[in-house]
């Protein structure tokens, strides 16, 4: 469960997608977006939430793995941190007319690797189009793509989803590969409830900002430099400013043997700032069993742990880092992730 301090910190971070919050480009494309569909409604919710509303009345299972307090970030046993702002259109849906397009916009708290492109308070846009006959999936698909992402090509593969039926994940092509960007479906029976049809679909809205405006790093939509928030108002390419040289970490810890590379993620934002820590790679894993006596005995490495070697990339997006404020971040990584490994 979260400590108050913790929740604290969470429920402080800035929701760039909110306009009381001061104004962002991601608040643009919500705009544009809304510009094309039909009938929009736009709907904000606190992000503390039910759990049902989270899991339950959009058809996740009991025991889906994403439901795990290693991923979930819950308060109590029946309130949580939403986990995506899906968990918006179970209430939404009980006052929506048989006409509208939903738009769920918000943070989402998660916990995800640290690199380029994740953070674990990200940014999502959920788009429900309520109607009273059946509409095209692909028309819907369409008028996002093209709006949000103008001139990319775009494709859909089949995909699952606990509260869609006929499921595809949306991706564009970006630099020769494909990059997803969100996923649809039809609306299923048991969260339309009432309503007699509905199109579902949950978009990434920081992924979709770095493309349209060719941002590298994610650190970059909340960097407080004037020079780079200043390009963070507009749907305008990004122009990069001078890079500073990354420094690199490696430090070796004892962890669960069910921890990953999410949860430890999780573990290393709370004790640095997530601005100045670019990436963190897992170079290697080895089970405790594994380790000679005399190292399993230095690090107090018990059965069922494991020792990770982890690399620690650091760059601070507007100036330099000195050696000694990345050593004192590498040895509060290493007290506090020792500290906290059972």
């Amino acid at each position: 469960m979260y400590r108050t301090e913790e929740l604290v910190h969470a429920l402080n971070v800035r929701d760039l997608t909110d306009p009381a919050q001061g104004p962002h480009a991601m608040q643009l494309l919500i705009g544009d977006l809304a510009a094309v569909l039909d009938r929009p409604r736009e709907v904000r919710h606190h992000p503390l939430v039910p759990v049902e509303h989270n899991y339950e009345h959009l058809g996740y299972p009991r025991d889906a793995i994403t439901r795990d307090a290693r991923y979930t970030r819950y308060v109590s046993e029946t309130c949580m941190l939403r986990s995506h702002t899906t968990a918006m259109i179970p209430p939404a849906l009980r006052t929506a007319s048989p006409d509208v397009t939903l738009l769920c916009p918000g943070l989402v708290y998660r916990r995800d690797t640290v690199d380029r492109l994740h953070t674990g308070t990200p940014h999502q846009l959920d788009v429900w189009r309520i109607s009273t006959a059946p509409e095209p999936l692909d028309d819907l698909i369409h008028a996002v793509v093209t709006t949000l992402l103008p001139g990319r090509r775009y494709r859909t593969t089949d995909a699952e989803h606990p509260y869609t039926t006929h499921g595809k994940q949306i991706d564009v092509e970006h630099d020769g590969r494909w990059v997803e960007v969100g996923e649809c479906g039809r609306a299923a029976r048991h969260v339309l409830k009432h309503h007699p049809h509905g199109l579902a679909m949950g978009l990434g809205l920081d992924r979709i900002l770095m493309l349209r405006k060719g941002i590298p790093d994610i650190r970059l939509l909340r960097n407080p430099d004037r020079r780079i928030s200043a390009q963070m108002l507009d749907l305008t390419e990004y122009r990069p400013i001078s890079r500073h040289p990354a420094a690199i970490r490696d430090i070796s810890i004892v962890a669960n043997a069910d921890e990953d590379a999410e949860t430890l993620g999780d573990r290393i934002r709370a004790l640095v700032p997530e601005d100045v820590v670019e990436e963190i790679e897992i170079l290697s894993e080895t089970p405790s069993e594994q380790l000679p006596a005399h190292v399993q005995e230095r690090l107090e490495a018990k059965p069922g742990q494991k020792n990770v070697l982890i690399r620690v990339t650091m760059r601070a997006p507007e100036r330099t880092l000195t050696d000694r404020e990345t050593n004192e971040i590498r040895d509060r990584l290493l007290q506090g992730l020792r500290a906290t490994a059972p």
